[in-house]
């Protein structure tokens, strides 16, 4: 197998709460592939999400090393590891999170152009992702004209915008009905595969777990893998 684009080596988070300390992941080792699909399972609470921030580069671990396309990203500046989100990471949140008073087009542009990208060059990319999802008649139209499906598309294109190797999802159908979530997903393995990009995503909707390459069960901190049918 090729070499990870995502390796977490003994990722540990702890908080400080007002009963003391109080930690949420112990020594977690994982590697994700180009074009590989692995899910992240666990009860609520069980740091999911703290895992994701911690690989994205949202939030610095307790200890531990994560190492995105080779770069160990342990003692990189603020503004280096911006850098490297920008270019490197995808998320897609339960909650699409799109600029209500953008297009759907624009949703996606607006990434790139941050990145360096010209405006036609943004918006032509935009337009092909979009399309790619099902959204080519609905590239003018706002957040608030879009159903929830919709909305979730749109995440995804944006996500994806400026190619990333890897995309991080955390419940990423969570807030949509179940028609809608499969449809949602299939979208985003389909474009997954199409692209090469490595995905992350935690979820609790098992269903899903028929998509995916690998799935990691997150227990008391700590990673495990689960085997066989869910």
């Amino acid at each position: 197998m090729s070499s990870a684009v995502l390796a977490l080596r003994g990722l540990g988070r702890t908080y400080k709460t007002g009963e003391g300390k109080l930690e949420v992941l112990r020594g977690v080792d994982l590697e994700v592939h180009a074009g590989e699909v692995v899910g992240l399972i666990g009860p609520s609470g069980s740091g999911k999400s703290s895992l994701l921030h911690a690989a994205g580069l949202l939030e610095r671990p307790t200890a531990g090393q994560v190492i995105i396309e080779g770069q160990d990203c342990s003692k990189l500046s603020d503004k280096a590891r911006t850098r490297l989100r920008l270019g490197l990471v995808g998320f897609v949140y339960q909650f699409h999170h799109l600029l209500p008073e953008f297009s759907a087009l624009d949703n996606v542009a607006l990434p790139q152009m941050i990145a360096g990208a010209s405006r036609p060059a943004a918006r032509g990319r935009a337009e092909a992702l979009l399309t790619q999802l099902g959204l080519g008649a609905r590239l003018e139209h706002q957040p608030g004209q879009l159903s929830g499906g919709e909305q979730q598309r749109v995440a995804i294109a944006r996500a994806l915008a400026n190619q990333p190797c890897i995309v991080l999802a955390d419940e990423p159908t969570g807030n949509l009905d179940p028609h809608t979530s499969g449809a949602v997903f299939q979208a985003l393995f389909d474009l997954a595969r199409a692209t090469g990009v490595a995905l992350l995503i935690a979820t609790h909707n098992m269903e899903l777990a028929r998509f995916m390459d690998r799935v990691f069960a997150l227990e008391d901190g700590r990673l495990s893998e689960r085997r066989g049918r869910f």
